[in-house]
């Protein structure tokens, strides 16, 4: 057993080229340099946008009633959603923006106003 595994070692370290140890550092350094991008930051999104684009996010959801989507709709007593249907909500926005909203603060998000505050306090929303 222990003299196969060793000529298994022994031949495969047999098939990896062997170098002197040098690296063209210039080559790595170039290759790095032609690789980056560079972004400018994009601009905050406006209230419009963010609400938008929830309202998109809730037209596609079946059981939301189409009829009462506003911004001052709540979640549960206005579109007729249930306490799960909320978090799949709030997960949709987390991912339509971005961003990860934690527990606490989605707890807090109960109607499109609360969604569009925390949606505009967030940096990485995008």
């Amino acid at each position: 057993m222990f003299s196969r595994q060793f000529t298994k070692f022994v031949s495969l370290a047999a098939r990896v080229p062997s170098t002197n140890g040098l690296v063209l550092r210039s080559n790595v350094a170039m290759k790095a340099a032609a690789t980056s991008r560079w972004y400018s930051a994009a601009g905050a999104l406006s209230h419009d946008q963010i609400r938008d684009r929830i309202f998109a996010v809730l037209h596609d959801f079946d059981k939301v009633k189409q009829e009462n989507v506003s911004e001052t709709a709540d979640f549960q007593k206005d579109l007729g959603l249930d306490s799960l249907d909320t978090v799949e909500v709030v997960m949709a926005i987390e991912e339509e923006f971005g961003v990860e909203i934690p527990d606490q603060d989605a707890d807090n998000i109960a109607n499109v106003a609360d969604a569009i505050k925390f949606i505009a306090s967030s940096e990485g929303a995008n």
